[in-house]
């Protein structure tokens, strides 16, 4: 029995409205999937397929992204954020999954992890960084502008014209991936994530309240390293080599503090699964089927 994707609009007691895509027969095990920046759950429109066969699948668009709807008073910070999933989470009454984390999603879920570990039962990380040396210092210069800056006006600006772009968008897709494989990426994709999520001046005021308070992920990153050493969560690195955001040193680091961590690289950039979306699917779906989910019957189908 195949379970296609469905998309659902769930409304939270706080008053944010969480779009998200579920896929996969509820009896088997739950793999969250946290997407980044500037994207929404529409980027894991080709991996969905490949796992739901195997997994309950849950991919929500966080708040400022795709069609999730937040109130008036909503304040745009990884706090929030975190509060937000957390609650999403206990709406469906998950109580165990597994995550798949990308760029934005990874201090969310390691957020999660700080709060209440138990229910995170493994860890799958594509550019999803908790190490200094996973931050490039030439992409992350005109965040770290900000940050010291206390949120300049200037530098906000200077953040609008530069990051919250077009050009900078199909950069985020287009960089470090193989010329060859340039032509499989369909350019959809970075011109409904500058659309959806970066074109208008709300929009923007938004990201780059998010891009000032990411500072606040890079200070909790020595509690995110805390939190693997003493778990041992099983954690699969798979990142793209040609990451322009996120270095392969961030991945390689993972191993300091999970001793069986399993670290791979894919000859892509930071969206490694627009080139790369079979390959690491299926690396995936081995990888997690070895992986304990609490007793829960893993990849019979449904």
């Amino acid at each position: 029995m195949t379970h296609p994707p469905a998309y659902h609009a769930l409304p939270l007691p706080s008053g944010v409205t969480i779009s998200y895509t579920t896929a996969g027969s509820p009896p088997h095990p739950t793999l969250l999937l946290l997407h980044g920046f500037p994207s929404s759950s529409h980027q894991y429109r080709n991996l969905i397929p490949l796992l739901s066969p195997h997994y309950h699948i849950l991919a929500p668009s966080l708040p400022g992204f795709g069609l999730t709807t937040t109130p008036p008073a909503y304040t745009f910070t990884f706090s929030s954020l975190t509060h937000t999933i957390s609650e999403f989470l206990t709406t469906l009454n998950i109580n165990s999954y597994a995550a798949y984390i990308f760029d934005y999603g990874a201090p969310i879920l390691f957020r999660l992890a700080l709060q209440d570990p138990s229910p995170i039962k493994a860890i799958i990380s594509q550019s999803g960084n908790a190490y200094l040396e996973g931050l490039v210092p030439a992409f992350w210069a005109p965040m770290r502008a900000l940050w010291a800056s206390n949120n300049g006006a200037k530098e906000r600006d200077d953040l609008r014209s530069n990051i919250l772009s077009l050009a900078t968008t199909r950069y985020q897709y287009v960089a470090g991936v193989p010329d060859a494989d340039i032509p499989l990426i369909d350019p959809t994709t970075w011109t409904l994530d500058y659309l959806q999520n970066l074109q208008d001046k709300e929009n923007q005021e938004i990201q780059l309240d998010l891009l000032y308070d990411y500072r606040t992920n890079v200070e909790l990153y020595p509690k995110f390293q805390a939190y693997l050493r003493e778990s041992q969560v099983p954690l699969l690195a798979i990142w793209g080599k040609g990451d322009p955001a996120f270095g392969v040193e961030g991945a390689k680091a993972f191993k300091r503090d999970v001793k069986s961590a399993d670290v791979r690289f894919v000859d892509a950039g930071h969206f490694a699964l627009e080139t790369k979306g079979g390959q690491i699917g299926e690396a995936v779906r081995v990888w997690l089927g070895k992986v304990d989910m609490g007793g829960m019957e893993i990849g019979v189908g449904c």
